[in-house]
């Protein structure tokens, strides 16, 4: 796979994964690699995709079935990142959830842009997840994460007590000390706002 050429938006140049000149940059964490993109800095863009393009094409072809728009994705993908960097704030979240939100929406744009049926199958997959899984599954988690964190403190404590601590809504009613009655409404108000937030991901 290659990286697209320079064009009129200013993208950086082709170059193949055998040429990309990024070892200055393969001890540097996501987060400062996506804010050196942020200010310009080329050879940071082209180890980010040196780092992420192979998994976020994995993902897009797991979903859109073809390997022609699973490229045309992890092109709109970069060209985002590329474009958007400047406004990744590290303070909240990790850079690959920010990178793989980036993904999901660029997969999501090419599904509804395009409604012809794939041209060619995707590749079977057995056995342990591969990198497109465990991407999908690291940008999930961030997002529940995320949005559990959003919800009021009440909601948040007893969904927590329940789907993390295992307690029973019995459980929780003695230890918070409040009516099972509040528990119940508590639960079913916090899981109706976590719905809505992550209406996108289930």
């Amino acid at each position: 796979m290659t990286a697209y050429a320079a064009d009129a938006r200013g993208l950086p140049c082709v170059r193949t994964a055998a040429t990309m000149s990024v070892l200055s940059y393969s001890d540097v964490n996501d987060s400062d690699l996506i804010q050196l993109v942020g200010s310009g800095d080329r050879s940071a863009f082209e180890a980010l995709y040196g780092r992420y393009a192979r998994p976020v094409f994995g993902l897009a072809l797991r979903r859109l079935g073809d390997r022609g728009r699973a490229e045309d994705a992890v092109q709109e993908t970069f060209a985002s990142v590329w474009r958007a960097a400047r406004t990744y704030r590290p303070e909240r979240g990790l850079g690959s959830p920010w990178l793989y939100a980036v993904a999901r929406n660029a997969i999501v744009d090419n599904g509804r842009a395009r409604r012809e049926p794939p041209v060619d199958a995707p590749d079977e997959v057995a056995g342990e997840a591969g990198p497109a899984d465990r991407a999908e599954a690291a940008w999930i988690a961030w997002r529940v994460h995320r949005a559990l964190s959003e919800l009021p403190d009440g909601e948040r404590q007893v969904i927590e007590l329940a789907y993390w601590g295992g307690r029973s809504q019995s459980e929780i009613a003695d230890l918070l000390k409040i009516p099972l009655g509040t528990v119940k409404t508590r639960t079913r108000s916090g899981l109706s706002r976590l719905s809505a937030m992550l209406d996108d991901v289930l």
